[in-house]
C-alpha cells in the first residue's frame, strides 16, 4: 500500500496539559507527606515531562478515533486522559529498565537512578550513592506504575468504557513486565534463538507500544471484534518493527540521536534479533565472525572492537535480515490497516505513524 506521510495531528498537547494536571495535583499531597517524598514526586515529574514523543498516547487516541471517537464529544477530555496514563506507565518502565540494564543515560541525560545517586553524592549523605539513587529509583518507577493506575480509574469515562478497559489495561501491565523478565533471562542464560529474542520484542516493546494503546483506545470506543483483531495484528508488527529499527540504531546510530552511546545493547549483553540473527548465520558462514561476536557481546566493547563487530553485522548478512523483516512487517501491518473497519482519517494517521516508526534512520 503506498502511503503519503502527513503531519499527523496525535493531540499530544491535551495529553500533555492532561499530564501537568495530574502531577501538579499529586504534588500537593506529596509536600503534606514530606520533603523526602516531594523531591521524589518533583524527580518524576521531571523526568515525565522532560521528554518523550508521547507515542503511546498517541496511538490509544487515534485507536479510540479510528473506532469512531468524537474529538469534540463530551467524552473526549476523558478520552485523552486515559491516554494520558499510558505515559506515567512507560515511565515505570523506563526508569527500571534502566537500572537492569546499568544505563548511564537515558534522552541523553543521566537516567534516573544515575541522577539520584549524584544528589545524594552531592549532599554529602551517609551510605552508598548508587544504592541510595537504585533504591530510590526503583520507588519512583513504582509510584508511577501507581498512578498510570489512579489516572485510568479517574479520568471521568462513563462506567461502561472503564469495565471495557479494564481487562486491557490489565494485560498490557502483565505483558511489558513479563517481556522484561523474558528479556533479563535471556541475558543471563545467552540465550541465542530467534525466537526468544522476537518474543520479548512482543512483549517488552510491541505489546504496550503500539497493539494494547491501539486495543485501549477501540475498547473505549466500543469497537467491535473485527477492528480489535486488525488492530492488534497491526500493532503488533509495527511494534516489533520498531524495536527493530531500535535494535539498529542502539548499534549503528548516532547517540545524539539515540541518546545513549553507540553500541550499549551489545555492552549490555542485549539478545536482540539483530545479534541472534547474527550469530545464526555466522555460525553457517564464518566461525571466527561467530567467536568474535560471542567474546564481544556484554564486555566493554572499544571504538575498535565495535567497528569490527559492526563489519561482522554487514558482513553475515544480520543488518539485512532486519532491514528485511522491517519491511515486511510493515508491508503486511499497513495492508490489514487498509482492509480495517477503521475510519479513513485513522488510517491515514496511523499508517504515517507506522512509517515514521519504521524509517528512522541511523
Amino acid at each position: 500500500m503506498a502511503v503519503s506521510v502527513p503531519e499527523v495531528d496525535t493531540g499530544t498537547e491535551a495529553v500533555e496539559a492532561a499530564l501537568r494536571r495530574f502531577l501538579a495535583e499529586r504534588r500537593a499531597g506529596a509536600e503534606a507527606i514530606g520533603p523526602g517524598f516531594a523531591a521524589a514526586v518533583a524527580e518524576l515529574e521531571r523526568y515525565v515531562l522532560g521528554g518523550g514523543k508521547r507515542v503511546r498516547p498517541t496511538f490509544a487516541w487515534l485507536g479510540w478515533l479510528g473506532a469512531g471517537g468524537d474529538p469534540a464529544g463530551p467524552t473526549a477530555d476523558a478520552v485523552r486522559r486515559a491516554c494520558a496514563a499510558l505515559e506515567l506507565l512507560h515511565a515505570s518502565a523506563l526508569i527500571h529498565d534502566d537500572i537492569i540494564d546499568g544505563s548511564a543515560t537515558r534522552r541523553g541525560v543521566p537516567a534516573t537512578h544515575v541522577r539520584l545517586a549524584g544528589q545524594h553524592r552531592a549532599r554529602c549523605w551517609t551510605g552508598s550513592p548508587e544504592a541510595y539513587g537504585t533504591g530510590a529509583a526503583i520507588l519512583i518507577g513504582d509510584v508511577a506504575q501507581a498512578w498510570a493506575d489512579d489516572m485510568i480509574r479517574g479520568c471521568g469515562l462513563p462506567a461502561d468504557a472503564q469495565q471495557r478497559l479494564g481487562p486491557v489495561w490489565s494485560a498490557m501491565r502483565t505483558e511489558v513486565l513479563a517481556g522484561q523478565l523474558l528479556d533479563l533471562a535471556a541475558e543471563a542464560g545467552g540465550d541465542e534463538d530467534l525466537g526468544t529474542a522476537l518474543r520479548v520484542d512482543r512483549y517488552k516493546t510491541a505489546s504496550y507500544t503500539v497493539e494494547r494503546p491501539l486495543h485501549l483506545g477501540a475498547a473505549i470506543a466500543g469497537a467491535g471484534a473485527g477492528l480489535i483483531a486488525a488492530y492488534r495484528a497491526f500493532g503488533a508488527d509495527i511494534g516489533i518493527a520498531f524495536q527493530l529499527r531500535d535494535d539498529l540504531l542502539g548499534v549503528f546510530g548516532d547517540p545524539v540521536t539515540t541518546g545513549k552511546p553507540s553500541g550499549d545493547d551489545l555492552r549490555e549483553g542485549k539478545r536482540t534479533v539483530l545479534l541472534a540473527a547474527a550469530l545464526r548465520n555466522a555460525d553457517e558462514r564464518d566461525p571466527a565472525a561467530a567467536e568474535l561476536l560471542r567474546s564481544a557481546i556484554g564486555t566493554d566493547i572499544s571504538a575498535d572492537r565495535l567497528r569490527a563487530v559492526r563489519a561482522v553485522l554487514i558482513d553475515v548478512g544480520a543488518v539485512e535480515h532486519v532491514e528485511r523483516d522491517i519491511a515486511r512487517r510493515t508491508e503486511r501491518a499497513l495492508a490489514v490497516l487498509e482492509v480495517s473497519d477503521a475510519t479513513p482519517d485513522a488510517k491515514s494517521r496511523l499508517a504515517a505513524m507506522a512509517v515514521r516508526a519504521t524509517q528512522r534512520t541511523y
